[in-house]
């Protein structure tokens, strides 16, 4: 009985502490995030452009995803042909390549790692063919390399591959995760019986946070129910779209389709368009290279998706650029989005969003079947005509021009996209 109470006492109070801390969180986040940008070079439409009305109000504080998750997923490469053998190599890779230092940290498996039926006491089972070790053992061997353990359920009876799901044993398998040193949850919405997600994804919060360790929870809802509007209090991250493929048709819909839910991105909680497929063979250099620069530029989750033991020079180098890294991991935490469309079926397309130290990322992304020239003009940007800036490649890894004024412009080839800093001269001049 004694250690009951002690027990509850350590819970009320470690609540109390929690409380506390989110309540200043909350209240620092809720400082208007582009302050910065009030002075003289900013126009009038700026905070029009980049809406951030929603930043800070939903976004879950548990102390994870401050800047958008980094890592492997195993499932747009392998599918369910996975095995503890392969989890350990691309955590071996993601260290002796230099991914895990440029921030790649989550080594996460998805789907089929588990037996088709729970044992004799409810509790999942990793499979004893391909994962015969077991998760803990995994999560340790991960640990000893510095990095973190994802591991994948469903808020349903089953999961995509038929697997047990965590609908009505959200505590027990939250337990089960936490005692195994998992990091992270991918959470999806298979066979999930037709209960509204606002019902089936709060259990699993709760339990997670029970459990008393941090777990990064990843909501995959497919964006049916449109959880940028409802998801920042329940996940870290939320699925706007349907599955990602291998293609520049789904990568360029699934783009357009995330962009919807900007505003509602913020440090804590992320609009997540699903995994990258740089490197994977279904689309060209160019076509991977705008997939990575927008993915950074939308702040999304960068979950690497290729095989990363066998990965090629090119993909290497898209993945690796640790300019564009820093966009994405900008601690100012504002979603980039579409700020113009031209040309044919408005495929000349300019993205953009505000950094710290009052500066823009912008990208020229040419969505046409030819090069094209495409013009970012300050009055799409946000800024004053007048307003000098400082531009730097970060393909390129180069400053590119000083002193523009008005507007900026380069030749875009089919499918590629070009992306920058620019930085005003009203601010400090400084490189990512």
């Amino acid at each position: 009985m004694a250690m009951s109470v002690t027990r509850t006492l350590s819970v009320h109070l470690l609540l109390a502490i929690s409380l506390s801390a989110i309540s200043v969180a909350a209240g620092g986040r809720l400082l208007p995030p582009l302050r910065d940008f009030e002075e003289a070079g900013f126009g009038g439409s700026f905070r029009r452009i980049y809406d951030t009305s929603k930043y800070g109000i939903f976004q879950l504080n548990n102390g994870l995803a401050r800047t958008p998750q980094m890592g492997w997923n195993s499932w747009n490469f392998f599918a369910c042909d996975i095995n503890e053998t392969v989890i350990k190599e691309t955590a071996d890779a993601l260290v002796s390549t230099g991914l895990a230092a440029l921030g790649y940290v989550y080594v996460n498996i998805d789907d089929c790692w588990s037996t088709p039926k729970r044992n004799a006491k409810g509790e999942l089972v990793p499979d004893p063919k391909t994962f015969p070790s077991g998760i803990k053992a995994l999560a340790d061997y991960v640990h000893r390399k510095g990095l973190k353990l994802g591991i994948y359920s469903d808020a349903g009876l089953f999961t995509c591959q038929v697997r047990p799901g965590s609908l009505y044993h959200e505590e027990n398998d939250a337990k089960q995760f936490a005692s195994w040193g998992v990091d992270y949850l991918k959470y999806d919405n298979c066979y999930n019986l037709g209960i509204n997600p606002k019902d089936r994804y709060p259990p699993m919060l709760k339990a997670l946070n029970a459990t008393g360790r941090q777990i990064l929870y990843s909501m995959c809802e497919w964006g049916v129910d449109d959880p940028a509007l409802w998801a920042g209090k329940i996940g870290n991250s939320w699925r706007t779209t349907d599955d990602i493929n291998d293609t520049w048709a789904s990568m360029t819909t699934i783009a357009d389709l995330n962009d919807k839910w900007a505003a509602y991105a913020g440090p804590g909680g992320w609009n997540d368009p699903d995994m990258l497929e740089v490197g994977n063979g279904g689309m060209t250099y160019q076509e991977y290279r705008a997939h990575f620069s927008i993915w950074a530029l939308m702040k999304a989750p960068l979950l690497v998706g290729c095989d990363v033991r066998n990965m090629n020079a090119e993909t290497f180098q898209l993945v690796s650029n640790e300019e564009v890294i820093a966009v994405n991991q900008d601690s100012l935490g504002v979603q980039g989005r579409k700020v113009n469309v031209s040309g044919s079926d408005g495929c000349s397309q300019v993205w953009a969003g505000p950094l710290s130290r009052r500066r823009l990322v912008v990208a020229l992304w040419n969505r046409c079947s030819e090069a094209v020239n495409i013009t970012a003009a300050w009055e799409a940007l946000g800024l004053d005509s007048s307003t000098s800036v400082s531009v730097r490649d970060l393909w390129q890894h180069k400053d590119v021009a000083e002193d523009v004024v008005s507007s900026f412009a380069a030749q875009v080839d089919a499918h590629d996209c070009h992306m920058y800093v620019f930085t005003p001269q009203t601010g400090s001049r400084a490189e990512i």
